[in-house]
């Protein structure tokens, strides 16, 4: 598989892994999804507020890349988040939507991409105003990573609150090459 690839199943996996935990949490009611559950985002509510939050913000930065501007140009016109723990929706319903549109984003920008694209240089400044140059792909790969993190997170909350969010592997995505 080449790098662009295994960025393409990632964006599958972020895509299949957000519909579980969404339909966990949609088992919960409004009280359980912001009780304070001792997680760095407090809340479940809270955690996919920050995940959503993230990737907005890292999709405005990857839009930066002259290959990208066009298939990333409705994360643009998204007002940019001033928090890393911005409550974007109170409600879950109104986040999962976003989420969505946010997942079919990425799966779209994700293909988009050539090869070639990854090695490119992005710029960007940090939330604090810091600048910084770093490789593409490997913005993309803490990009993924940052997801998958705080997922993890949500998925012992939603443990916590009695809810099993079931297989979470990567591994489920990967194909089987067994040949019989």
């Amino acid at each position: 598989m080449s790098l662009q690839e295994h960025f393409e199943l990632l964006a599958n996996y972020n895509e299949w892994m957000n519909l579980k935990i969404y339909d966990a949490s949609a088992a919960l009611s409004a009280p359980e999804l912001i009780c304070d559950r001792g997680a760095f985002f407090k809340s479940i509510l809270g955690t996919l507020n920050h995940i959503a939050v993230a990737d907005t913000i890292w999709l405005q930065r990857f839009a930066e890349h002259p290959s990208c501007k066009l298939t990333l140009k409705p994360i643009i016109e998204t007002p940019k988040p001033t928090n890393l723990d911005s409550l974007l929706f109170s409600d879950l319903t109104q986040l999962y939507d976003f989420r969505q549109w946010l997942d079919k984003l990425v799966v779209t920008w994700v293909s988009s991409l050539k090869e070639q694209d990854l090695s490119y240089t992005l710029s960007y400044k940090n939330m604090k105003g810091i600048p910084a140059c770093r490789q593409y792909s490997s913005l993309m790969l803490h990009f993924f990573n940052h997801q998958t993190h705080h997922r993890g997170q949500v998925t012992t909350l939603l443990a916590q609150a009695g809810q099993d969010v079931g297989v979470t592997d990567l591994l489920a995505l990967i194909p089987d090459n067994h040949h019989a």
